[in-house]
């Protein structure tokens, strides 16, 4: 089914506007591949508010304008488009894109609908506009080539996807936006990863992989309830990563307890690499006792856990969805609830009566997590020395069976070096006598 007309003026206009010689566009699935060249007015044009490059900005701003048709009740409008304006101005590299405009100018045109709605060149045509508006003359009109009038919406989205997700594309997506198109992309494709895959040009582990690690991002948002969106988390995407690989095969409760961990020490700014190191079913119980040994926390953890008894219904709900209904309740399952619905610059009284900002209580937890994370750790090396000697000799063992098994062929070899192996199982012997004198 074509795509709609949004604006059948736009398009007439658009239409009757001299067109140059047309260009080929490799990434058309249609076999006709030539587009129509236009110039138009840089303030004419209309940004795209479906590209996969800002959705999650666009989530922050429905948030915060409390606005949930912001972008979809009138995508042309003033106010959609004024904020999608505002999100591509606002995004790295955004002054050094409008610097390379100014000094070389455009290289390259814009893709458009047939009524002038941006598919490719968004950022692009944003800075020009933006120089424009600076008093920079020469930006005034954006090189088009002009798709199809009856484009459809799956061709458009197609063509977005080729020139935007692909692995050769020059201006990256962050990890966030690129994973929620590949969600989008996945219930599109019937929740097939090899034609996900096939679609973005990257391997179906790859693609499972930043899918599975958005559902913990989605989780995380939803726990607190507004606090935080996923913008917050653009910077975490090791942790995420680590986080949901390891708990795609594991037993519930492990899987809960490391999920748990890593929510929290997430939201105190706890590095990924400590936070690998609690990565075992017993990460609640290792934190919970790191935090009670700090008598700062003790007031929180009491607050936290008050509230829950207290029949915090919702948040309750909230927390049996991330870390599910395990019996007994994690040790973290009550801090947790607490600490993800608030802000990072809130300020709140702990049961004793004191009043403390949050930002303090974060960095007082990512204190107590790190400790943890780093007693674990040193309980993994007092683990692995003491089952490394067996590990070694059962590899020996092996090595020596394949060399038994191998012995035969070898012999059978005219240059064949009977005394190194003489000399080599002289040594093993030798070290097998000072391995039963260790005592």
């Amino acid at each position: 089914m074509p795509l709609p007309a949004l604006a059948p003026d736009r398009a007439a206009l658009l239409a009757a506007r001299e067109k140059k010689n047309p260009v080929t566009l490799p990434a058309w699935p249609r076999e006709d591949r030539d587009m129509p060249q236009v110039e138009l007015e840089v303030t004419w044009i209309r940004f795209s508010t479906l590209n996969g490059r800002t959705r999650a900005e666009q989530l922050r701003m429905v948030k915060t304008t409390s606005r949930p048709d912001l972008f979809s009740s009138d995508p042309l409008g003033p106010d959609a488009q004024k904020a999608q304006y505002e999100i591509l101005r606002s995004q790295d590299g955004f002054e050094a894109l409008k610097a390379d405009l100014r000094e070389r100018g455009q290289q390259e045109p814009a893709i458009i609908t047939a009524d002038g709605i941006l598919i490719n060149g968004n950022r692009r045509s944003a800075a020009m506009r933006s120089l424009f508006e600076d008093g920079f003359l020469k930006t005034k009109y954006v090189k088009c080539l002009v798709l199809p009038s009856d484009a459809t919406a799956d061709e458009l989205e197609d063509l977005e996807t080729e020139l935007q997700v692909a692995r050769d594309f020059k201006e990256g997506y962050s990890w966030i936006n690129t994973a929620l198109r590949i969600e989008k992309h996945y219930n599109r494709e019937g929740k097939n990863w090899d034609r996900v895959a096939a679609r973005t040009h990257r391997k179906p582990s790859d693609v499972r992989d930043l899918y599975e690690k958005l559902q913990q991002v989605h989780q995380l948002v939803a726990l607190s309830e507004g606090a935080r969106d996923h913008l917050s988390f653009t910077g975490n995407e090791s942790a995420f990563d680590e986080l949901a690989a390891f708990i795609r095969n594991k037993p519930t409760q492990e899987a809960d307890a490391v999920k748990a961990v890593y929510f929290l020490g997430t939201l105190a700014g706890t590095e990924y690499r400590k936070l690998r190191n609690l990565r075992r079913a017993d990460a609640a119980e290792l934190v919970r006792e790191e935090l009670e040994k700090e008598p700062t926390l003790r007031p929180l953890l009491e607050t936290a856990d008050a509230q829950t008894s207290n029949g915090s219904s919702d948040v309750d709900d909230d927390l049996d969805d991330v870390l599910g209904e395990t019996v007994p309740a994690s040790p973290l399952h009550s801090l947790l609830g607490f600490v993800a619905t608030k802000r990072p610059e809130a300020n709140l009284t702990l049961v004793d009566g004191e009043k403390v900002s949050v930002h303090d209580l974060l960095s007082s937890l990512k204190s107590s997590i790190t400790a943890a994370a780093d007693e674990a750790e040193e309980q993994g090396r007092d683990k692995s020395a003491l089952s490394s000697p067996i590990k070694r000799v059962n590899k020996a063992i092996e090595e020596l069976q394949r060399a038994v098994a191998a012995l035969p062929k070898a012999r059978a070899f005219p240059e064949w070096d009977e005394s190194s192996l003489t000399e080599g199982i002289a040594k093993i012997e030798e070290l097998l006598k000072a391995l039963k004198e260790t005592r």
